[in-house]
């Protein structure tokens, strides 16, 4: 079939000089409009990302926790903070106490200036979720341009209300998953500051308890528990865990951490 003389004119024109260094500009210019893209959302705050998944390591002190820390962190794409001296908690309880307090409730006329509760009950719930969110990630997290899944562990999870608490950071974090570590209550109790208490057990036991029941209320799609005497003694145990949180098994790249000493 002979081509239309415009199409011929095209063809024409496609081979001249001109339209040749029209098309290296344009694709000059889609690359620089890549790259400014990247830099971009380098220098965005972190908090306004919206690709980031979220893993919380839940356990008790010398429970092994830092070397599974290690462990998790070592996957590609993967930043997960270490412990922030439970500080996250005390954002929660902020939360709470105001929006469980009774003079929080918005009604149909404010308080006035004369009022003891004057402006308490304009409280922003939406915008301080979002606040705290923002606070936890741009200061705690700090996600790097090429994090995928970001988090902390931390040992101080024995608070009576941890239920309540996980549930905030699931408010916070949409998705969020919690990996429960345990060990033998036995060893624990001989480690470090344990040793010196002769309530170690007790204590122990209740922490444990305490943090089974709230994985339990969790249910199986947020929550997973894992043993460290289990994976320390064969670190193939851990596959289930990688394939929960949807990530390959590196069963080599898993003894390689295994082999540098964690804690103190």
């Amino acid at each position: 079939m002979p081509r239309s003389p415009r199409s011929l004119v095209g063809a024409v024109l496609r081979r001249t000089p001109p339209y040749r260094r029209l098309e290296q500009e344009r694709a000059e210019l889609a690359t620089a409009n890549h790259e400014l893209r990247r830099e971009a959302r380098r220098r965005a705050r972190p908090s306004d990302r919206d690709d980031l998944s979220y893993v919380f390591v839940v356990t008790y002190g010398r429970s092994g926790s830092t070397l599974l820390l290690g462990i998790l962190h070592s996957t590609p794409g993967w930043l997960i903070r270490g412990e922030n001296a439970g500080a996250v908690y005390w954002l929660h309880r902020h939360y709470k106490t105001i929006v469980d307090e009774p003079q929080s409730k918005r009604r149909a006329k404010p308080f006035p200036s004369t009022h003891p509760w004057f402006g308490f009950d304009g409280y922003p719930r939406k915008r301080a979720r979002a606040a705290i969110r923002a606070l936890i990630i741009d200061t705690l997290l700090r996600p790097e341009p090429d994090t995928r899944v970001t988090g902390f562990k931390e040992i101080r999870w024995n608070q009576p209300d941890l239920i309540d608490y996980l549930r905030f950071l699931q408010e916070l974090f949409p998705g969020a998953k919690f990996v429960f570590n345990t060990r033998s209550l036995d060893q624990v109790a001989k480690s470090k500051w344990w040793a010196e208490r002769d309530d170690a057990i007790d204590e122990l036991a209740r922490t444990e308890a305490l943090q089974a029941e709230a994985a339990a209320a969790l249910g199986p799609e947020a929550a997973f528990t894992v043993r460290y005497d289990d994976y320390v003694d064969d670190p193939a145990s851990l596959r289930g865990l990688f394939e929960w949180l949807g990530e390959e098994f590196d069963e080599d790249r898993v003894r390689a951490v295994m082999t540098v000493p964690h804690s103190y």
